[in-house]
């Protein structure tokens, strides 16, 4: 097998002025749809709300601050050989615990996520106290996200997205870690787990608890009877109407990556409008009422319209995760006996019966949160690092789980 790394280097942003002006020019020669009346958020984003960010984009947001800002984390780039893939350039955050002792944690994101969900529970990750353990973080932007350079070959699946991470980590020094995500983050992690679980992974935690299949009354015939018990209580009747209504009307985004991602490229990548309100939508609607301000989404949006691999590059792990959409990205996932925690938000895309989470693996911690949405790390910082605090604390059913690293001061 080819080696694993290069040589780190450190890494800042610098956005050409060149790129800076192209955007300009591309907002002031805008063309918006009209809208029905009475459409609201039926129909996609409002036009209204379309106009005010892109008015506030031409006249208010400042790139330049927001990149200075972005620049104060530790950010690092280094190559990565992917078996028959050749090799990537790995674009990462590493901090650092002054805790020696600390737990080496993976942060992978989703989409329309990227890196920069993790700037929030960074400090919070790392903070030193007698209280509570401490991790070493690394939270990657995945290969055609952020600054990760682009993915060159068709069939880039599970398999290579997982050795992708677990050779980072190794390049770092973390032989042995633990591992947190949500959407593409929890369904990578279960890849990761899979391929590498046990040797590397020695636990790990999602915010967004999807299994590989439904209970079956014949290989679970308990978590099959009580998801049958729970449409008679009023939150699972709630939260199967909530999931019916997002397979009918909130999977439009999914089909059209999954089956013609190139296609859906052309207008993401040419256009900053279709861009804004391509990811606004999810923002929105995926969170629990979170307050966004405009420079937040104008911020978390650049960075797919500023990213190494152009804006529509990330759209593809959803193609080839589906098989083309002939399958789901689900698929082949089977329990794991690696220790599990998860967290459960109440704004969360699809809130399936919590006895499902059993499905996933070796279910070791469950928390449960009065707010929050799929946008966990952004949206409820502190509700999800209190959990990873709890699960690898000290008396905790993770405690002392990566060997010599509990995250407390010797």
């Amino acid at each position: 097998m080819a080696a694993a790394t290069s040589t780190e280097e450190s890494f800042k942003l610098a956005i050409p002025d060149a790129d800076l002006e192209l955007l300009r020019k591309k907002l002031d020669l805008v063309r918006l749809p009209d809208e029905l009346d009475g459409a609201e958020w039926d129909y996609g984003v409002p036009l209204d709300d379309v106009k005010r960010l892109v008015a506030h984009w031409q006249e208010k947001f400042d790139w330049r601050k927001s990149e200075a800002k972005i620049n104060e984390l530790p950010m690092f780039t280094r190559d990565i050989e992917v078996e028959g893939f050749g090799t990537l350039n790995a674009h990462y955050v590493h901090q650092r615990s002054e805790v020696d002792n600390a737990i080496p944690l993976l942060f992978v994101h989703g989409w329309p996520g990227h890196f920069l969900e993790v700037r929030k529970i960074l400090p919070l990750l790392t903070a030193k106290s007698p209280d509570h353990p401490s991790f070493h973080v690394v939270a990657p932007s995945l290969p055609g996200f952020g600054f990760s350079g682009a993915i060159k070959k068709t069939g880039f699946k599970g398999p290579q997205y997982a050795e992708f991470l677990n050779k980072l980590m190794i390049s770092l020094g973390y032989n042995e870690y633990v591992y947190q995500g949500g959407d593409w983050g929890h369904i990578l992690g279960l890849q990761a787990v899979t391929h590498y679980g046990h040797k590397h992974i020695k636990a790990w935690h999602s915010n967004m608890p999807l299994p590989g299949a439904r209970p079956s009354p014949v290989k679970n015939p308990l978590i099959f009877l009580s998801t049958v018990l729970s449409a008679f209580s009023q939150e699972g009747r709630a939260n199967m109407q909530r999931a019916q209504q997002f397979a009918q009307q909130g999977t439009g985004y999914s089909k059209m990556q999954s089956t013609k991602p190139q296609t859906l490229a052309y207008g993401l990548t040419d256009s900053p409008v279709g861009l804004l309100a391509w990811i606004y939508e999810k923002l929105v609607i995926w969170s629990d009422k979170y307050p966004w301000g405009d420079d937040e989404v104008l911020e978390w949006v650049s960075i797919y319209w500023f990213s190494r691999a152009g804006p529509g590059a990330a759209g593809r792990i959803y193609y080839e995760m589906a098989n083309g959409g002939t399958g789901n990205a689900l698929d082949g996932n089977v329990w794991q006996s690696v220790p599990l925690g998860i967290s459960y938000f109440p704004g969360e895309v699809v809130r399936l019966p919590r006895s499902w989470s059993h499905l996933i693996g070796k279910l070791v911690f469950e928390g449960e949160h009065e707010k929050g949405g799929h946008f966990a790390a952004h949206e409820a910082p502190e509700g999800l690092v209190g959990d990873l605090r709890k699960m690898y604390g000290k008396g905790g059913p993770a405690y002392g789980v990566v060997p010599g690293k509990d995250g407390y001061s010797a």
